[in-house]
Formats: C-alpha cells, structure tokens, sequence
C-alpha cells in the first residue's frame, strides 16, 4: 500500500499484466495500419507512457502530436472540459489514433473527436489502456482496449492523483477507509463536548478526549501517567510523543470500532502530522476536521453565565476567558491550515440549539 498526499492506495495491476495489454493493443494497430501511416494523437499528461509504448512497437511509419484536455480534480471528473491544447501539425485529411490513458465517462474523447471533425481528419480511432465500461456514458466505441476495470480510481503508469503517482510501474486503486476518523474541534464553551456525545451514539464512533485520557491514565498510575504527572510536576509540557502513546493506546483498544472521534487532540501540526502517520500505518486516515464556529462575545457572555453555577474560576473571569480564546485561535488557525491544506477541514455554525447545530454536524459527517 501506498500514501499519495493525504489517500491511500493499495496494488491492482501489475506491471506484468500491463505489459501484455499494451502489447495486445500494438499488435491489432499494427495489424490495421499496414502500409498506412497514421498520426498518434496522444491526450496529456497521462497517456505519455502508453503511447511511449505503443509508438515504439508500431512497425511502419508514423507521427505524433499531443493535446491537452483537462476535466479531473482530485478523484473525480467535473464533467466539464477546462482546457484545451491545439494539435499540431495538420491532421486534415490524415488518419489518427486517439491514444488515451483511461476512458471513463467519454467526456474528454467527445471533445476531441469534435475538434478532429473541426480538422477535417480523414479517419479517426481510439486506443486506450484501461476503459471504465460502466461509467462510460457516450455512444462512441473504444477501437482498442488494453483492460477493463470497474469504475475505481487509479494511479500509475501516467495516471495520477494530483500531480503525484505517474511514475509508478504497477497501477495502485484508492484504498476506501474503513473507519469515519474526525478531529472534532471548538472554541470553550461552544458545546463540542454535547455534540462528541450525541455524534458517537449517531455513527456508533469512539469518543477520544484528550483530557479524559490524560485524567484516566494519571489516577490509574499507568506506566505513561506516570511519565506525564512527572513533567506536570515540573511545571514543564508534556511531550507529543506520551500523548501520541496514549491515543494510540485508546486506538489500539478499540481497533474495531467504526471510527473515532479525537476531542482536544491534535492541538499542533507536529501532532497532527503524527496521528496521519499512526493511522496511515493501520491503512487509515483523518476524513475531516470539522470545528464549531461561534462568535467570541456570544462564548464570552455564556461562560460567564456559566460561571455563577460552575464553581470554575476561569468561567468567571473575562481576562481569563478571552486569553483562552486567543489560544484556541492561535492553535486552530495552524491546524485549519493544516487540514485546508488535505481539502479537510469544515467549519460548521455553531449558534442555535443543540438538535440545530447537531443537524448541521450531521451534514457534514455523512460525506464521510
């Protein structure tokens, strides 16, 4: 298995079995272009290596020319074409071969056969590696086809996942997570413990808190409770790597639950980036961060109201509250940029009632 920024994907097609689809494709264009001399239209950046291929076991004369047709970001088609490459030289009047990486929905080689008619060709084929029969929605036929396969998404051998995984020899398919795994992430008093509550009985998920664990393993004296009450003692921080072990502990416990959902962790990008790499190694990862947003003086006016029955002294003080708040904003601004950064991060209105704001959360968990 392996990580191409933040998905996983597991070996599909070897290199063996991809070697003998494209031998298979350049032995019946050979066997139709004898005595001919065709122009191979290669369609960038993913059909470069399969036409590399079938160019050099082509036994007559030929040429090439290249376009560019764009309608991919990340994992799925947009269904609409956003660029375009003129072809060059002058196919009027010539016959071409369309040579493509993968042909799913038909939108890309639409286009094209379009411009081809714009160009006046004298015929026109279409060569592809791999061909997604059920999610092919044009009438077109595909002349050649190296491999069908179901409508998985793939890398390897040209194709890839955001700029990364062309130059892989074996072709890899997305890996789909098994477990729903969210960073749930709220300013004080904005109600992230209610909603972890109700959240972990809706998706039958394991609520990790931070604090919980610290509070369990410091009272039970386990071997890192121990270890941690002795920085505390000192008035020094607790390192990332006992609160790494601790989560991976809770995980390791509850390995198989649907998913988790980590409450005050990770609070920094070192942190963040260790829990990817703990759950990448379980072939799993973090569908999303998702963090209540609720205006400061909204929070402020309700801790302080909170305060009057609380008995907490940072519930009743103004100071003490808004530095808690700077703090939070300090920590979720890395974090967010963190997680924008993987298309992972949604922020969610955190004001009205409970069952409000709970439907609002739900929305967002069942794109997971």
């Amino acid at each position: 298995m392996i990580q191409l920024h933040d998905l996983f994907f597991k070996k599909f097609i070897s290199e063996t079995e991809i070697n003998l689809a494209v031998n298979g494709v350049a032995v019946q264009i050979n066997d139709d272009y004898k005595k001919k001399s065709p122009v191979f239209l290669i369609v960038l950046n993913g059909a470069f290596f399969f036409a590399s291929d079938i160019i050099k076991k082509f036994d007559g004369n030929c040429e090439m020319c290249f376009i560019k047709v764009a309608s991919y970001e990340g994992t799925q088609s947009s269904g609409e074409i956003s660029t375009v490459m003129g072809v060059e030289p002058s196919l009027k009047g010539r016959d071409v071969i369309i040579v493509e990486d993968i042909v799913d929905t038909g939108n890309t080689i639409e286009a094209i056969i379009e411009i081809l008619r714009q160009e006046e060709v004298k015929s026109y084929r279409i060569a592809s590696l791999f061909y997604k029969p059920k999610a092919y929605t044009k009438d077109q036929k595909i002349d050649y086809v190296g491999l069908e396969i179901e409508n998985d998404f793939i890398v390897g051998y040209g194709l890839d996942y955001n700029g990364l995984g062309r130059n892989l020899n074996d072709i890899y398919k997305l890996k789909q997570l098994k477990m729903k795994n969210i960073v749930l992430f709220g300013p004080p008093g904005a109600g992230k413990g209610t909603q972890a509550e109700v959240l972990k009985e809706k998706y039958q998920l394991v609520h990790i808190s931070t604090g919980d664990v610290f509070r369990y393993n410091i009272k039970n004296e386990t071997e890192l409770g121990i270890l941690a009450k002795s920085f505390m003692d000192n008035g020094d921080l607790v390192p990332d790597e006992v609160t790494i072990d601790m989560l991976k502990a809770e995980v390791v416990k509850n390995k198989g639950a649907k998913g988790f959902i980590f409450d005050g962790f990770p609070r920094t990008n070192s942190q963040a980036k260790a829990l990817d790499m703990f759950l990448s190694d379980m072939g799993e990862g973090i569908n999303g961060m998702v963090a209540l947003e609720v205006p400061e003086d909204l929070l402020v006016a309700r801790l302080l109201k909170r305060g009057e029955t609380s008995g907490r002294p940072d519930d009743q003080d103004e100071s003490k509250i808004r530095n808690r708040f700077n703090e939070y904003e300090t920590k979720t601004a890395i974090l967010k940029d963190y997680y924008e950064a993987q298309e992972k991060y949604y922020g969610v209105d955190g004001v009205g009632s409970i069952e409000e704001i709970t439907e609002r959360l739900c929305v967002v968990f069942d794109t997971f």
